[in-house]
Parts: C-alpha cells; structure tokens; sequence
C-alpha cells in the first residue's frame, strides 16, 4: 500500500506541475504495484486523475486562468470518442493495447525533448489580448475539436486523461500562456475522465474501495503539492524530466510485451 500513495502522490505532481501525465504514469504506475492488465489499471487511474484534475479545475476557475468554453468544446467532443476507444479497447488484445501505449509515449517524449511544441509563429487560434480569451471562428472551433477527438480515443482505449497530447497540442495551436494552458488542460482532463468513470460503471467495471480510494486521495495531495511547487520550476526543466519519465515508462512496456510474448 506504500508503494501505492508514493507513487499517487508522484503522479498528482506532475499532474499539477505540468497539467499532463497523471493517465500516462496512473496505468503502468497500477500495473506495476497491482501487477494488473491495462483494462483493470485504466478506470483506477481514470478515477485518479478525475479527482486531482477536479482539485487544479477549481484553483483555476478562481485565477480565472482557465479559458472554460474551449475546455468544455473539447471535451464535449472527445467525450463519444472516449466511447468509441472504449468499445475498441475490449475487443483488442491486451498486448496490442500496450503496444500502443508505448508507441504513444516514445512519440510524445520525442516531442517534448525536442521542443517541437510551438512550431506556429502565428497559430491558428487567437486570444484576444484585451479579454484574455478566444476570438471564436469556425477555424477554432475545428482546431480545437480536433483536439477533442484524439485525446477522447487515447482515454477511452488507454485510460489516459489526454493531457500529454493537450498540452502539446494547445502551445502549438493557440497563443496562450503556460499557466492557462496547463489549468485549462486540466479542466478538459477532469471533464472527459468524469464522462469516462461513467461509461466504464455503465460498461460493469466495479472499483475496489480500498485500493481507488488510497491511489485517488494520494494523487490529490500530490496534485496540491504540484500546484504549489509550478511557480518555483522553470518550465523548461519541467518539460525535461516530465519527457525523460514517459520515455523510461515506455521502455518498460516494451520490456513487458517482450516477456509476455516470449521474444
């Protein structure tokens, strides 16, 4: 149960730090200590990331930092998707599953080292500099939705909260700052991780109390621990070692796959 909360709380810090990778280290993180699959880790880590993401929403709700209508647009349309990769996850082997993760992880770390984040100088959705919020047109309305799309499949199949492909995505597509980015990204997190909690008890997964409810509460107060510790970190040291962990996390799925298919 140690190893449980240590590893909560670690998560929920990055979460808070970066607002990505609670999903993408929740599921090998329970994997691990659980030594279960990825169906049976991905509600857990859902549940998770759903209360931590809950905790950063409201903190930035009150900064008024967290453009809400576009977090609500995208995760309206990822919500169905999530649905989708859902149905997908249950009729894929396990093995496949884990392969994809750890394709999805190599690619995002690569990203991420190589800052290939922000490559627009003039991205196609614009805030408003004297509102602080989007100029809202059919073009960002499309962009943002696309964002929806895939980080709604990536948490429905692989029980991300998609927050390592919204981050990414919103420096490179939108002109807003870090903070508002990250607590934005968190709000779309919590939405569509709360839609997916629902669509797996419809589905039949039955949480067990004790080992949801220690991994849920450690993650929180990792997460208030991060939400604390942003404004002290260089971003760019953050955005380092938060890519050197996905990398060694995809490392060992592959390792994983090898021993389970006995290559």
């Amino acid at each position: 149960m140690l190893l449980l909360v240590v590893e909560g709380i670690v998560i929920g810090f990055l979460l808070g730090l970066t607002g990505a990778g609670g999903g993408i280290l929740a599921v090998p993180a329970l994997m691990t200590s659980q030594g279960w699959s990825v169906a049976q880790a991905a509600p857990i880590g859902l549940l998770a990331v759903a209360l931590s993401t809950l905790i950063g929403t409201i903190e930035g709700l009150f900064k008024k930092i967290v453009r809400y209508r576009a977090a609500i647009w995208i995760a309206l349309i990822g919500a169905p998707m999530a649905h989708i990769g859902i149905l997908i996850a249950n009729t894929i082997s396990p093995i496949w599953l884990m392969l994809m993760f750890s394709l999805v992880m190599f690619t995002v770390g690569y990203r991420l080292i190589s800052n290939r984040v922000s490559d627009f100088h003039n991205p196609p959705c614009q805030v408003n500099p004297s509102t602080g919020r989007f100029i809202w047109n059919f073009k960002t309305g499309s962009v943002l939705a696309s964002i929806g799309i895939i980080a709604g499949l990536l948490t429905g199949m692989l029980g991300v909260g998609g927050g390592f492909v919204i981050v990414p995505a919103l420096r490179k597509v939108t002109n807003l700052d870090m903070h508002s980015i990250v607590a934005t990204s968190l709000m779309i997190i919590f939405l569509i991780s709360g839609m997916s909690i629902v669509m797996h008890i419809a589905e039949g997964f039955h949480y067990p109390v004790g080992i949801t409810s220690a991994f849920a509460l450690a993650c929180a107060v990792g997460m208030l621990l991060g939400r604390r510790a942003i404004r002290f970190i260089p971003s760019a040291i953050v955005q380092k070692v938060f890519a050197l962990m996905v990398f060694a996390v995809a490392i060992y799925m592959v390792i994983k796959i090898v021993n389970l298919t006995n290559i």
